[in-house]
């Protein structure tokens, strides 16, 4: 049975008792459905809007820090086959981490998004991947974490067995938050790894600016 995680938490994953070599890092969430006074006084439900949730992994080394930013493209750092995992870099050129593709709407049930990473076959120079989703244009949609509910991240093992959920709904509180550090793996050593509930809000739409903490 998973484990179910609230803010802060975290659970170790350990080889000897999961099968590491295909944890699938699943995603998922619906948006708030909106209630207006209908005809005669009675609610009625309008649709939700979409919301284009994107989920990132930064790869972070021994220092700290997400050390490759990718090949230079136009003189500019281009993040295409570096440590950064998102919708312009699916595939991690360790051939260990694969970002399976991108859901515009969150819409039905199960993994909205899935990031599949062999553990055991990682780099050792890597200590850490650190999950963070972003709601695409939210800034400009006007679209925030207020309106997200049902939101979670698990962790499924080889033999797909679920081995760790955390949970998380927005509300008002949520209401100036356009992103969100949700949760990491942290190597432990030995084969084994823990995951860590994070759950940490910010203002930006962009990943950028949680990745500007990590270089």
């Amino acid at each position: 049975m998973a484990v179910n995680l609230k803010k802060g938490q975290g659970v170790s994953l350990k080889k000897d008792e999961f099968d590491l070599s295909k944890v699938t890092i699943g995603l998922g969430w619906d948006v708030k459905e909106e209630k207006n006074g209908g005809l005669f006084g009675f609610l009625s439900k309008q649709k939700p809007e979409e919301y284009d949730l994107d989920v990132v992994a930064f790869l972070i080394g021994e220092n700290g820090k997400v050390n490759d930013l990718g090949a230079i493209e136009n003189g500019r750092q281009s993040l295409r086959n570096g440590d950064i995992i998102f919708f312009n870099n699916l595939n991690h050129h360790s051939g260990q981490i694969l970002l399976t593709g991108d859901n515009r709407t969150g819409e039905g049930d199960g993994d909205d998004e899935q990031i599949i990473a062999n553990l055991q076959k990682l780099p050792e120079r890597y200590s850490k991947i650190l999950f963070i989703v972003q709601i695409y244009k939210g800034k400009e949609l006007k679209q925030n974490f207020s309106k997200v509910q049902n939101a979670f991240i698990r962790a499924v093992d080889a033999k797909n067995r679920e081995m760790v959920r955390f949970d998380l709904s927005g509300d008002a509180s949520y209401a100036n938050y356009c992103s969100l550090t949700f949760a990491e793996l942290v190597r432990e050593g030995n084969g084994n790894w823990k995951f860590n509930a994070i759950g940490t809000p910010h203002e930006s739409d962009s990943f950028i600016h949680v990745l500007k903490s990590c270089i």
